[in-house]
């Protein structure tokens, strides 16, 4: 098998690992108010930070 150079993405290398909870949390905020607005109930908003809660607690 022919020996090749390591691939790239399109923004540079890519890191592996786990993301920062900060930024995990801010990635879902957007989420959860478009939720909000769109099904416009606590309930959505309240489902989705007890999903993002549990993923964070990984």
């Amino acid at each position: 098998m022919a020996h090749t150079a390591p691939r790239r993405t399109a923004f540079g290398t890519r890191r592996t690992g786990r993301r920062h909870p900060l930024v995990a949390t801010l990635m879902a905020l957007p989420l959860a108010a478009l939720l909000l607005v769109v099904f416009d109930g606590w309930e959505t908003v309240a489902t989705q930070a007890s999903s993002v809660g549990v993923m964070l607690g990984r």
